[in-house]
């Protein structure tokens, strides 16, 4: 009864720890999520307001902004979808996407016609960072560090993409050219759209063909799913069967590669018990 009791006391306090944990990860990544939808909303929506509040601040009537208003609403929700799919497009959290779409989309709406066109070109570009990072094998944050530069017109960090263009102006004038002949469209080196379009293409593989890109994703969906222990809003359901899936797409990624590891093993063995003996 003592060992019994021991390991019940032992099981009950990991468990809450456990619990303490999740519980403070989640409040923590919700915080962040609010944070950032709030951005989201600020850059391509309506800063949150209703078309009544939005009217008044334009200084127009509800009639007069309704349509420009459904408009934002349009743009914004297409960010927020596409940061819910991030997981699995681009093996970022949503959080994360809507943080890497956020540090450049004012620039980006810039050299675009309307907030849905700028949320369109920023979703391609976060997904040719994944694509470029789970091809080249570069770090996400280097590819987002080089992107955020291009916002601000500072190329030096164009070589980060391993592209084979160097950092500097010239070198980017030169992609865009290639680009050009190769898609025959001009792109204007003062278009930040230009820019990141044509960037797009350069590589194409997706996230959840490669080992490192597979467990990027589980791990952005659980980030997601924390986010959802923490706010009711949340579709949870949705949540966990993305996490769920995700963890699959991982196991049929690795689980061939430890076979594989595995025969490899025997047969080492078997060449080298001979040797040794």
């Amino acid at each position: 009864m003592k060992t019994i009791t021991a390991g019940i006391t032992a099981g009950v306090t990991a468990a809450a720890g456990g619990i303490a944990a999740i519980g403070t990860a989640a409040v923590s990544a919700y915080a962040d999520y609010e944070q950032l939808v709030g951005g989201v909303e600020t850059l391509f929506g309506a800063g949150g307001q209703s078309v009544w509040e939005y009217a008044d601040t334009v200084g127009k009537s509800v009639s007069e902004v309704r349509e420009e208003y459904g408009q934002l609403m349009i743009a914004q929700n297409e960010v927020m979808d596409n940061a819910s799919k991030a997981y699995k497009t681009a093996g970022l959290s949503a959080n994360e996407y809507m943080d890497t779409v956020s540090s450049f989309a004012a620039s980006l709406k810039q050299s675009t016609s309307s907030e849905l066109e700028a949320a369109q070109v920023a979703d391609q570009a976060v997904i040719d960072m994944a694509d470029n990072a789970n091809k080249m094998g570069t770090s996400m944050e280097s590819i987002q560090n080089a992107y955020q530069g291009f916002a601000k017109q500072n190329y030096t960090m164009l070589d980060n993409l391993k592209l084979g263009y160097g950092g500097t102006k010239s070198e980017m004038e030169r992609l865009l050219a290639d680009a050009t002949k190769l898609s025959g469209v001009e792109y204007d080196l003062d278009s930040l759209s230009d820019v990141y379009s044509a960037i797009t293409g350069t590589t194409a593989k997706e996230a959840s063909t490669t080992i490192q890109g597979s467990v990027g994703a589980m791990k952005s969906a659980w980030e997601n799913l924390l986010v959802g222990v923490a706010d009711d809003n949340q579709n949870f359901d949705q949540l966990v069967n993305d996490f769920v899936d995700s963890v699959g797409t991982v196991a049929e990624n690795i689980l061939p590669r430890v076979e594989t590891a595995l025969d490899g093993v025997g047969i080492l063995v078997e060449e080298l018990v001979p040797i040794i003996i």
